[in-house]
């Protein structure tokens, strides 16, 4: 099989140089065409909540302000991942989505799962 290979590419030169051109030229092209990201965005989608409670010690803004918020968001279609912290005066809630999931659908979504709970929410 391969004698017969190299009989015909010898015999054939002009052929066989024209093909090699052919597929180095269509690999260059190709090269030039891809897509290159010097940073590359390798992050998933997130939204997060962050609230401030003024004054409030942490086991109250986790108790009147973390938790019906995570209620809210809890279960919202394509969420991996419902992470939060909650500090003196302050909580931040991280809801991750699937890779692919379009951010302002995301944001969407989590706007209007919080908008009810925001009224219940402490005044300050």
């Amino acid at each position: 099989m391969l004698p017969s290979v190299i009989r015909f590419a010898l015999s054939q030169r002009l052929l066989v140089v024209i093909l090699t051109l052919t597929v180095a030229l269509m690999g260059w092209f190709a090269f030039r065409e891809l897509p290159i990201d010097a940073y590359p965005d390798i992050s998933t989608t997130q939204v997060q909540i962050i609230v401030k409670a003024d004054g409030m010690p942490p086991q109250e803004v986790e108790s009147r302000v973390t938790r019906p918020l995570e209620t809210a968001v809890r279960g919202i279609p394509h969420q991996t991942i419902l992470r939060s912290m909650t500090k003196y005066a302050l909580t931040v809630i991280t809801v991750d989505f699937e890779e692919g999931t379009d951010i302002y659908w995301a944001r969407t979504q989590v706007g209007e799962r919080i908008a009810p709970v925001l009224v219940e929410l402490p005044d300050n």
